[in-house]
């Protein structure tokens, strides 16, 4: 197997489930194919930032590529001690910061997976003609979700006003970042509730990693249908990606 490189730590619960999930589904994998136990699991290593200070380095809208130097440098040196690490490829367990990263990884020869790409793969298997984005206000307010929907032929929803995306930030902050509660589930429904016109051919991307911990029934899960919505849990599309890469069941790491 190929050892999976994983920066984490933005925040730790969904970093903590990326890990659950590779090894659970690979322990599944082998047992499918009769191998005795113990199971195998992939050979890992997390490097786990510390989102206190890498959120002080998000540029500033209207600062250009010069406001995210800092940002972007502190995930690349997290990538080049991956690599001294001998892993084989690496992923970003988090969402916001692959709206940089088409900087971050400049200069790097590791091969990384988007969280971009797997999560639209997800949700065109779904079979829906539309997507409405709800995650950080980096992510909500990007154009990279929006972009690689399109080229899959998915039409994303009009962008929630600016307070939405700003109290949609707040709440993950306080009712997500350590892990679901029951009001932060509840704001999240709520918003469905609110912009989801079409039930059927609109799926919910929940584009940031923690946002799946409200439904952990659906925890391993790509995507599901939940409380009359259908939804697309961006971690467990990427932690999947991940494991097939190790087990050779896929060589396809891409950019954002």
């Amino acid at each position: 197997m190929k050892k999976i490189g994983i920066v984490g730590g933005v925040a730790w619960p969904s970093t903590a489930d990326y890990y659950r999930l590779i090894c659970s589904h690979a322990n599944a994998h082998f047992k499918d194919l009769g191998v005795e136990p113990p199971y195998p699991t992939p050979p890992i290593t997390i490097e786990s930032l510390v989102m206190h200070e890498t959120r002080k380095l998000r540029g500033k809208p209207g600062d250009g590529e010069e406001g995210w130097v800092e940002f972007d440098a502190a995930f690349r040196d997290a990538f080049k001690r991956l690599e001294q690490a001998g892993c084989d490829f690496g992923l970003i367990a988090s969402n916001t910061p692959h709206a940089r990263l088409h900087a971050i990884r400049e200069g790097l020869d590791l091969p990384i997976i988007s969280i971009l790409e797997e999560t639209a793969r997800a949700t065109k298997d779904m079979g829906v003609e539309k997507a409405i984005i709800l995650g950080t206000s980096v992510t909500m307010r990007g154009d990279g979700y929006p972009k690689i929907l399109r080229e899959h032929d998915i039409e994303p929803c009009p962008k929630l006003p600016d307070d939405l995306i700003d109290e949609m930030q707040r709440v993950i902050d306080t009712e997500f970042y350590e892990g679901a509660s029951d009001a932060g589930r509840g704001h999240l429904l709520g918003l469905c509730e609110e912009h989801v016109k079409d039930r059927d051919s609109t799926a919910v991307l929940l584009a940031c990693t923690e946002l799946p911990l409200a439904f952990p029934r659906n925890s391993d899960n790509s995507h599901f249908d939940a409380d009359g919505f259908r939804f697309v849990n961006t971690t467990a599309a990427h932690a999947l990606a991940a494991l097939n890469m190790s087990l050779g069941l896929s060589d396809e790491a891409v950019p954002a």
